[in-house]
């Protein structure tokens, strides 16, 4: 069966084996999260189960979202995540996904937003080399250099490396290692980093390496 989950990240820490290695993690408050829709093949054309994670106060609610809760009987979510599943029969809606869905040893992608770090020079953002700075370079030792195409194309290609907004963006690595899972108090711990800040909303799911 394929599992997924929502969390939020709460920092790293270190555990040590039966050997006593230090194994560096990052610990996530997993769970426990909500089904709170699931589309089948039949009535939408695809399978697919959409989990709620993190309560949110009714009042801040909108009309439509309010009616998407109500309809599935449970309490309004924070953060919705669709998911799709080959075999969505395991799943209902209602059903609650908690921490020891993971076990000790399986292997899952994470996915969550990178820092922001705001509006970056080319160095920084792209890891650009610095201009000489003895002789014929003035006062741009750390810009970007001449972008222009001539007369053909007469533009600046799409995608070209300039300084702009950096971080903030979806990250996913894959293949890392559950090394805990403390069900009773909804924590999975992973061995290495993954992305975001602390506080920061991520997704746990199967590897599709593993």
């Amino acid at each position: 069966m394929q599992k997924a989950i929502i969390g939020k990240k709460i920092g790293m820490t270190q555990i040590f084996d039966e050997k006593g290695k230090v194994i560096p993690v990052t610990v996530v408050e997993a769970g426990p999260c909500v089904v709170s829709q699931k589309k089948t093949v039949e009535n939408d054309g695809y399978a697919s189960v959409q989990i709620g994670f993190g309560d949110l106060k009714a009042h801040k609610v909108n009309k439509p979202m309010a009616g998407h809760f109500a309809k599935a009987g449970v309490a309004p979510k924070r953060t919705l995540r669709e998911f799709r599943f080959d075999d969505t029969d395991a799943y209902n809606v209602g059903d609650i996904i908690k921490a020891d869905t993971f076990a000790a040893g399986d292997k899952v992608d994470v996915s969550g937003t990178s820092k922001g770090k705001g509006y970056a020079g080319v160095i920084k953002r792209w890891n650009f080399q610095r201009l000489k700075e003895t002789h014929g370079s003035g006062p741009v030792a750390r810009h970007g250099g001449s972008n222009g195409a001539c007369s053909s194309p007469s533009r600046v290609w799409k995608g070209l490396k300039m300084a702009g907004h950096m971080g903030a963006e979806k990250v996913t690595v894959q293949n890392l290692q559950v090394v805990k899972v403390d069900a009773e108090n909804n924590l999975i711990a992973i061995k290495g980093a993954i992305p975001g800040p602390n506080g920061g909303t991520v997704i746990i799911h199967d590897s599709v390496k593993a």
